[in-house]
């Protein structure tokens, strides 16, 4: 494996054996330079360079070494320097009692100046100048300097030669013996503080490489492991007195921002070929593939990640899994939320919710659900209140989208209507591809809603229902205005509006309540425009009954022959709604027959109404039968003719009473001008007839009372039947 590319630069420290050689270059990994031009070995003897010197020169150097996070390790050397400063200016403050100005004259530390030349005699200078290289290079393991163990990644190594070269430089700094040589000291503190900054960058590096190409270095990852521990160890807690020396390097913090950038990078990857704004180009197409590569990616490294790495790092004592799935939970959160600002439309917004719930969510993500790094729960995917805004996008296009469906089903639909297509007959029934568009429609789209939460599904559901609730009106008055209306597309039509009311309200009980009034109302309209067919074809027959010609012939029988004949085409439709349309024809053919005896074209006397009450009655025999045979379960029909019959064929007149309170008993909504036609009818007396109807208004306020409405179950029949308004006048007369 390549070692890592990471380059820091900054002064070496050596072994003892080698005093007086000058500090040595790397050839890998960068210069770990001295401060100044010269080199270090050989200092000026009259001046010293600054330690704003030191700090302004490590800055650029470290810059240029480490090209990958230059502002992040310019911040580890402005800290360093920072703190050391402090920690320098605190002990002088404190240990020296001496000449203020000797005290503010250590460079760099506040205004960077050189140390002037009075501040310390030569001689002392020379001396202080052994000790400090003595200081400066404690001994290396295999006379290696720790730049050349940080380039090699023996970073344990080399942590711990910085350490006994820490913990001098503090004995030193408790002694107040650095005041003989504050440049020196600085310079050494400098040292440690860079080469302290640099194992820091290669921890970086070595993480940032872990996934990348090269594959797995688990020699490199159980060093860092080692090493972090190991500085967590040897400053456990900040000091006291604050010294910088001893402040803890917090390398697992650096360590778990290096694993957040290695993830951030990692997820940038996915789509990177690409061109910019690609994905919205090519639309939900584009997006979904866009983000089935962001998937492949964070699998794939999650996947190395439980295989390769958490091993390595096990071994050292180290846990690793869960700051790796955090950081690349944000990473895909943070690139789902820039996906997010340009999804446009409502399949993109949908792939984008989709992806997010089904796909990164899904518990076998990583390709098995025992496959997982952590048991805590994670941090929601998309912050909530861009989640809600998500949906309440998505939600807005998708009303548009599916009114735009209903609008193509209904276009779909009349283009049949314009071929003149027969409708279909499946399982005996007429059928329209009506149902079955609208049932994919809304199950599609709720499906797909409640793959993505409940109250999206909840939402969706009613989109659907106030969609279908006005597609329902717009298409019943297309239908008949269309030239296909007929008994068998008018049959398709109130089937496929009684599977939608039963299926739908089955499937979303609650939502689609709201759909049964439009759903009865369209299915009613049907109904009624078929029976206005039946009606205009048999409506001239019932002109012939209760005429001379009616007593002597048969002309009931071609009217229920068309009766039959259009009952053919109630077989083909839904049980339900063929029996409520086979009981409102025959409702409608005895209201019919009524209305003309009630309105005669000839009136009858004395043997002719006898007949003629017998006739209603052999009429009513046939309308019973017939009905009866067709199915109709509207046997409270049965005796309304009978009833008048029997009043007009009274002979014994005080039977009529009896009659009366049996019409009146079964047909509530009888009125007192149906009455007076009726005893009209039957020419009596006007004392007779005044008595009769006297005992009938009271019934009628009976009745009316007791029933409300007047008509008992539901039951309409007189009341729909027109009488002329002269009948008082008329009874006034006889």
């Amino acid at each position: 494996m390549s070692l890592p590319q990471t380059v820091i630069s900054g002064p070496e420290l050596h072994s003892p054996e080698e005093p007086a050689k000058k500090l040595q270059t790397p050839p890998v990994r960068g210069t770990w330079r001295a401060s100044g031009e010269g080199a270090p070995g050989t200092r000026h003897e009259d001046t010293w360079p600054g330690l704003g010197t030191f700090r302004r020169a490590f800055s650029r150097s470290s810059q240029r070494a480490s090209g990958q996070a230059p502002e992040e390790n310019l911040g580890l050397f402005q800290r360093s320097s920072r703190f050391l400063s402090r920690s320098l200016r605190r002990a002088r403050e404190d240990g020296s009692t001496a000449d203020q100005s000797q005290a503010t004259a250590v460079p760099g530390v506040t205004h960077d100046p050189q140390v002037p030349s009075r501040v310390m005699d030569g001689g002392r200078r020379q001396s202080s100048t052994g000790v400090g290289r003595e200081e400066l290079e404690p001994e290396a393991a295999q006379g290696k300097s720790v730049a050349d163990l940080i380039t090699e990644r023996q970073l344990l190594a080399a942590f711990e030669q910085l350490r006994q070269l820490e913990a001098r430089l503090v004995a030193e700094k408790a002694s107040h013996s650095f005041q003989e040589d504050p440049t020196g000291f600085a310079r050494r503190a400098m040292d440690v503080c860079l080469h302290y900054d640099g194992l820091a960058a290669e921890i970086g590096a070595i993480v940032r490489e872990t996934l990348g190409p090269g594959g797995v270095d688990a020699a490199a990852i159980g060093e860092l492991a080692r090493t972090v521990c190991a500085e967590e160890a040897a400053h456990p807690e900040p000091p006291a007195d604050g010294d910088f020396l001893l402040t803890p390097r917090r390398w697992r913090q650096h360590w778990e921002d290096a694993v957040r950038q290695s993830a951030q990078e990692r997820v940038r990857q996915a789509g990177a070929g690409a061109a910019p704004g690609a994905a919205e180009a090519e639309g939900a197409s584009g997006l979904a593939q866009l983000l089935a590569e962001l998937g492949g990616v964070v699998r794939s490294d999650l996947q190395e990640v439980r295989r390769e790495v958490l091993p390595a790092y096990s071994a050292a004592g180290f846990p690793a899994g869960e700051a790796y799935l955090r950081a690349f939970h944000g990473a895909v959160a943070q690139r789902l939320q820039e996906l997010a600002q340009d999804a446009r439309g409502c399949e993109q917004l949908y792939v984008l919710l989709d992806w997010a719930v089904n796909v990164y969510g899904s518990p076998d993500f990583l390709g098995a659900p025992d496959l997982t790094l952590s048991t805590e729960p994670l941090p929601p995917l998309l912050a909530p209140a861009l989640w809600a805004r998500l949906e309440s996008d998505y939600t807005s296009f998708l009303e548009t989208k599916v009114m735009s469906c209903f609008d193509s089903i209904l276009q779909l639909e009349q283009s049949r209507w314009a071929d003149m297509e027969a409708p279909d007959v499946l399982q005996g029934l007429y059928h329209t591809p009506l149902s079955i568009d609208v049932h994919m429609l809304v199950a599609e789209h709720v499906k797909a809603a409640g793959a993505i939460s409940a109250e999206l599904e909840a939402t969706t559901q009613s989109i659907c229902a106030r969609a279908l609730g006005l597609f329902l009106p717009r298409f019943a008055k297309a239908f008949l205005e269309s030239k296909a209306v007929s008994e068998p597309h008018l049959g398709a039509n109130i089937n496929a509006c009684e599977e939608l009311r039963t299926s739908l309200l089955a499937r979303f009980p609650g939502t689609f309540e709201e759909l049964e009034k439009p759903l009865v109302a369209a299915t009613r309209t049907f109904q009624k425009r078929l029976l206005q067919g039946l009606q205009g074809d048999v409506q001239p027959l019932f002109r012939d009954l209760c005429t001379k010609a009616w007593l002597t012939q048969d002309v009931l029988q071609p009217l229920m022959d068309k009766v039959v004949a259009f009952a053919g085409h109630l077989e083909h439709m839904a049980p339900l709604r063929a029996q409520e349309t086979l009981q409102e024809l025959h409702r409608y053919v005895v209201r019919e027959y009524l209305a003309q005896v009630l309105r005669p074209r000839e009136r009858f006397r004395g043997e002719e109404r006898m007949r003629s009450a017998q006739k209603m009655g052999v009429d009513a025999q046939a309308i019973g039968d017939t009905f009866q045979g067709l199915g109709s379960e509207a046997t409270w029909l049965d005796q309304a003719i009978p009833c008048v019959a029997d009043i007009l064929g009274e002979t014994y007149k005080d039977d009529i009473l009896r009659h009366l309170e049996t019409l009146i008993g079964s047909y509530p909504d009888i009125r007192r001008d149906h009455v007076l036609a009726i005893l009209a009818l039957r020419r009596l007396g006007r004392r007779r007839n005044q008595r009769l109807l006297q005992h009938a208004q009271g019934l009628l306020r009976a009745a009316a009372k007791e029933g409300g409405s007047g008509a008992a179950g539901g039951h309409v029949l007189f009341e729909e039947i027109e009488v002329p308004a002269s009948m008082d006048l008329l009874i006034a007369c006889i």
